[in-house]
């Protein structure tokens, strides 16, 4: 099977292409790009798209690569041994399995989706390295080795917040998300919100790309900050002309769903300020 576009999901040509190579290579697919461009929604698609089940494995800054393997409960072993537990002496009921164990040991083969991999400490992708490259790892406390029954297709997402090491990227299939061409995002739009009429997303997305296009804005809107307004205007009922700014008015109707921080919406309001001083 190969991975297409979705009825709820538009993939790019180029990116169909970089899943579909990563699945026949058997090499995890590193995907980065902007906040919002659909990274953690591919993997969920890619399992909906191949009929497979997902495992997701989201990451944190106190997350240790270990974690996804298995964690030996010491704590609960030695409680129960002061209480005169019998299963004490089967240290197997104190190991929890992680997403890695469950993905390997799955009955059938899934999408394990490793979810901003970048938030974790630098050291987070080279503790992972051999086990994503065997697909296999040691269990210390019972002696058994964990293998994987079936490779799972292994997707891993990174907003960029930090350079990943040169070994961990040399196991990877790479693909960077580009901000959709106006055309592929009108075909978002359409699969997200079909009853919305042309000429409000003509006037609406003229407006976005201008907003996007505004020199020294901090954070660009996203794919998913367009479609989250486009949400709202369609529950306000707005029109074409509701949404014209004349430069007096900088700001976008709702630009909350567009502008995420204060240094940006203070960009626009020093905007409609040289407006008026030049009327």
């Amino acid at each position: 099977m190969k991975f297409t576009s979705t009825n709820t999901y538009i993939a790019a040509d180029d990116l169909a292409v970089a899943v579909n190579a990563a699945v026949t290579l058997e090499r995890p697919l590193l995907v980065k790009g902007e906040p919002g461009t659909g990274k953690t929604e591919l993997a969920r698609q890619v399992a909906a798209s191949l009929g497979m089940e997902m495992i997701e494995w989201n990451i944190k800054s106190t997350t240790r690569a270990q974690q996804g393997l298995y964690e030996y409960d010491a704590v609960s072993r030695l409680r129960d041994s002061q209480l005169g537990d019998e299963r004490v002496h089967d240290v197997a009921h104190y190991i929890k399995q992680g997403k890695l164990w469950q993905a390997f040991t799955s009955d059938k083969k899934v999408v394990l989706l490793i979810d901003e991999i970048d938030k974790a400490d630098i050291e987070f992708p080279n503790d992972l390295l051999q086990e994503l490259d065997r697909m296999a790892f040691h269990v210390y406390e019972t002696g058994a080795t964990v293998e994987a029954l079936h490779r799972p297709v292994v997707i891993i997402t990174s907003n960029n917040e930090k350079e990943l090491p040169d070994a961990f990227l040399r196991r990877c299939f790479f693909h960077y998300i580009s901000f959709p061409e106006p055309e592929t995002l009108r075909k978002i739009i359409e699969v997200h919100h079909p009853s919305i009429k042309s000429a409000l997303l003509e006037t609406a997305l003229t407006q976005f790309f201008e907003i996007r296009d505004t020199p020294g804005l901090k954070k660009k809107p996203s794919t998913s900050e367009v479609l989250d307004w486009l949400k709202l205007l369609l529950a306000e009922d707005l029109t074409p002309d509701d949404l014209r700014r004349d430069g007096v008015n900088a700001l976008p109707r709702l630009h909350g769903a567009l502008l995420k921080n204060e240094q940006d919406v203070h960009l626009f309001e020093r905007l409609a300020f040289m407006a008026r001083s030049q009327r």
